[in-house]
């Protein structure tokens, strides 16, 4: 039971984290607010499009419009009266249908939940399925090379929801007829939509979970129960427990992601979620109904993260009080596996076979082609050659997501490294979706190439700062560090030689499997006028113009997925080998026991005091 001193500190602690999420959200809904007249757009003129594009837009109409809505006003007494209506439980009127905008946002919120929630039990699912092989291996104490086989579920990882949901519509939905493919009227409209979401989440989470079970098979505990006979399931399910406060943080952020970010996936299958509210609204400037949809989120992203937080405490038990934890890390490197020479030799060759074509050569007389001699992938609507638009395509999305990928490792790092300024932070901007992101960017730095990178590099290190903050939390737990500590050791010591080399290793495979993502997410926001225009041949751009085809011509969409897959499990198979050659004792290096010189010198101190170092028998 904690004290009262103890008690007291984690409340005082808890107040500037509140004050500081309080001011993030009142931020995002301010910058929300001020949206149409930082895109210098007349906010009227829109919403006169939006309910009557065949209207003429007369400077009387408009006018008119603009007296109704109090945009004379301006934003300030806007917001100032949108605030003061939620006192009383009043979000005001769409500007659109007229409708209360509370009564509407509850129930998007609704239907979004319930799709999450199904979503969340396929990711824990997949995840299962993923770890299911690492578990048995480790709990019969096998070390067969379990780690170059992880192709599968990086594909699965790399897949866009919107390409799974195009498949599964198109195939389960109205070719085979199983399922509805359409609506939200039962429990079976949600099937496929939960598939789409929650296949490419589970991956992930599974991936990230598989990384970090050999080292919990590899601590004391574990080697002392197998010694004792204990039977090998439940081991695996005290390891199994042992990982989760690590990966606990990246399902909150999958929670909220899955509410708001799922704006594909609920157009597709005519879902009226609270994404695809808050995209409708973006795109119609409607404020009353995306100021609330955008305050419904952060509320749900903060939920979340104290959900998760609270379980992942609960999940290390006293332990993470008491500073009774083991590092958990791999208790030796990744056997070299020759599967990146072979995805990474594949990737070049369509990079290098597809450069020598025209992507924008327009053959009409070839529309949709099947793969052939001369055009090994088909062709497009157009009769473009989609081998030489997904070879260019690669050159500038590529070498913008590893650019992107690089700035979020290094400011995941640093801001995990202070959880108390960043915590709050990662929950707010992950309540944000990519699109309305992208929208607040382009209205103040306008479109073009860089919107999108702006945009995904904005909200692309928040998962990597919060995997940063749960092992850092777990690190700081351990025994070493603790005897390290007691001894003198002071902060940059141990930043430098304990806590950086046991987080940046799995945060930055972390980062290579979220590689496929940003390039995604980059072209997708392209795709939508935030960015290079048309024909600019990207990744993402591809995927959406030819997804009306996917049943009269699948190789065109088939064909850019395969590449995109590709290029996961070359992310996936290349982390698995990132170990980085830090010493120290909580390195990743120092598994086999050898201490680093000053960790020797602290021993040292230890023998001389009569204090037993927990190393004393590696020293021996």
């Amino acid at each position: 039971m904690a004290t009262g001193p103890a008690s007291g500190g984690r409340l005082r602690g808890a107040w500037p984290a509140a004050l500081w999420r309080a001011l993030l959200a009142v931020g995002l809904v301010c910058g929300i607010g001020l949206l149409p007249w930082l895109s210098r757009t007349d906010p009227a003129l829109t919403v006169l499009r939006a309910r009557a594009a065949e209207r003429t837009p007369s400077p009387e109409v408009i006018a008119a419009v603009r007296d109704e809505l109090g945009l004379a006003d301006g934003p300030l007494h806007l917001l100032a009266h949108w605030a003061g209506g939620l006192v009383t439980g009043d979000a005001g009127q769409s500007w659109i249908s007229g409708d209360d905008v509370l009564p509407s946002v509850a129930q998007a919120l609704g239907v979004s939940l319930l799709l999450m929630g199904a979503a969340i039990v396929v990711a824990c699912l997949t995840a299962a399925v993923i770890c299911a092989r690492t578990l048995y291996l480790c709990a019969h104490r096998r070390t067969a090379r379990r780690r170059s086989r992880g192709s599968v579920g990086a594909m699965a990882a790399a897949l866009p929801e919107f390409l799974i949901a195009s498949v599964l519509a198109a195939v389960v939905g109205v070719q085979l007829g199983w399922l509805p493919a359409l609506g939200w009227y039962g429990p079976a409209w949600m099937v496929l939509p939960a598939l789409s979401l929650g296949l490419p989440a589970g991956a992930l989470l599974g991936r990230l979970l598989d990384d970090l079970l050999p080292g919990a098979f590899a601590e004391p505990w574990a080697r002392s129960a197998a010694a004792r006979g204990i039977p090998p399931g439940r081991i695996a399910r005290h390891a199994l427990r042992r990982c989760l406060p690590g990966v606990l943080p990246n399902l909150g952020l999958f929670l909220v992601g899955l509410t708001g970010g799922a704006v594909a996936v609920e157009q597709i299958f005519d879902i009226p979620g609270l994404g695809r509210t808050s995209l409708e609204a973006a795109v119609a400037q409607d404020l009353p109904v995306l100021q609330t949809s955008a305050l419904a989120l952060v509320a749900l992203a903060a939920a979340a993260a104290r959900l998760t937080r609270s379980a992942a405490r609960r999940a290390a038990g006293p332990a993470l009080r008491d500073g009774a934890l083991q590092s958990l890390h791999p208790a030796r490197a990744a056997a070299p596996s020759r599967l990146p020479l072979l995805y990474g030799g594949l990737l070049l060759a369509v990079v290098g076979l597809g450069l020598v074509r025209d992507p924008l050569a327009v053959d009409t007389e070839a529309r949709l082609a099947a793969p052939s001699g001369a055009h090994p992938f088909g062709t497009d609507a157009l009769g473009r050659d989609l081998l030489a638009r997904i070879a260019h395509g690669a050159l500038d999305t590529l070498a913008i997501a590893l650019a992107i990928s690089a700035f979020a490792l290094v400011a995941g790092v640093l801001l995990g490294l202070v959880p108390r300024l960043s915590g709050p932070l990662v929950d707010t901007l992950n309540a944000v979706p990519p699109v309305l992101a992208g929208l607040l960017v382009a209205a103040v730095a306008g479109s073009g190439a860089a919107t999108p990178a702006l945009a995904v590099a904005a909200l692309a290190w928040t998962p990597l700062a919060a995997h940063t903050s749960a092992l850092l939390r777990q690190e700081r737990a351990t025994l070493h560090l603790a005897a390290t500590r007691s001894l003198g050791a002071g902060r940059g010591h141990l930043l430098r030689r304990h806590l950086l080399p046991a987080v940046v290793g799995p945060v930055t495979r972390h980062a290579l499997l979220r590689l496929p993502g940003v390039a995604l997410a980059l072209a997708a926001l392209g795709f939508l006028g935030l960015g290079a225009q048309p024909p600019s041949p990207e990744w993402g751009r591809l995927l959406a113009e030819n997804q009306p085809y996917v049943e009269r011509a699948p190789w065109s969409v088939l064909a850019p997925a395969a590449v995109l897959a590709l290029l996961g499990a070359l992310a996936v198979t290349a982390a698995h080998g990132v170990r980085l050659p830090w010493r120290g004792r909580g390195g990743e290096s120092s598994a086999d026991g050898r201490l680093s010189r000053e960790d020797r010198e602290f021993a040292a101190l230890d023998i001389e005091s009569g204090t037993p170092h927990p190393d004393a028998a590696v020293l021996r």
